[in-house]
């Protein structure tokens, strides 16, 4: 049983899927969802948040786990969670507090969007499921209006966005999909987004924005960059 299992989060209602919502496969596209919410997609818009193909009963495929796959799969799953648990965070001193603020780190469920038609410049649009909400589902979306770009294009004004999913997954398959594709006769250019990290971080205080987007947790080197390195393409 492999690790990725212990990892899944239902796309939709971000609950943690048991073995059972893991065995079942509601549409041949391979694009999983938790029963219960394929249960009320079925009841209100039976399509696949994925491919957006209707849901055909003959194409759902479950196999139940017997009771030593449950056994085996929570307790592996528990052991998982205690392994977090006891993992010390790294210490974190003044000083390299005090170089962070230099730092930009990629967050790999935040997706970098350009080129963006003016008239799409709404985050209730970009949020259905036709636009950004059909790679599964959105944290927050923040565009930038104040910035307009191409003004003397034939097809109006372009702006920028950054599209925050819930899961790491979600914004890759998001890049995958738009980078390089036509919106409104513009060609979109998808990449991760960066953030830098939260002020009160960085003074070794409690953060006060319970909406704060910025990091409060130290990132990875190999995602972390200097704004000379991003600004050099290094």
């Amino acid at each position: 049983m492999s690790d990725d299992e212990f990892d899944n989060c239902c796309p939709l209602c971000m609950e943690e899927m048991d073995i059972s919502d893991l065995r079942f496969k509601p549409c041949d596209c391979g694009y999983k969802v938790c029963r219960l919410c394929y249960y009320k997609l079925v009841q209100e818009n039976p399509r696949c948040p994925a491919c957006r193909k209707d849901y055909d009963s003959a194409n759902v495929k479950f196999e139940p786990p017997d009771a030593s796959e449950i056994a085996q799969f929570n307790l592996a799953r528990k052991k998982k969670k205690q392994k977090k648990q006891e993992a010390k965070p790294q210490e974190i001193t003044s000083v390299s507090r005090k170089n962070l603020s230099n730092i930009r780190v990629i967050q790999r469920n935040l997706v970098y969007i350009t080129n963006l038609a003016f008239n799409l410049a709404k985050e209730e649009t970009l949020r259905r499921p036709e636009y950004f909400g059909q790679y599964g589902k959105i944290m927050k979306i923040v565009i930038n209006k104040a910035n307009l770009y191409n003004q003397n294009s034939p097809h109006g004004p372009s702006v920028s966005a950054y599209v925050t999913f819930y899961r790491k997954e979600d914004a890759s398959a998001c890049i995958q999909a738009s980078d390089g594709f036509v919106l409104e006769n513009r060609q979109l250019k998808a990449s991760f987004g960066t953030t830098k990290y939260c002020t009160f971080f960085l003074r070794n205080m409690q953060c006060t924005n319970p909406e704060c987007m910025y990091l409060h947790e130290l990132g990875t080197d190999k995602d972390s960059f200097t704004k000379e390195d991003i600004a050099t393409g290094k």
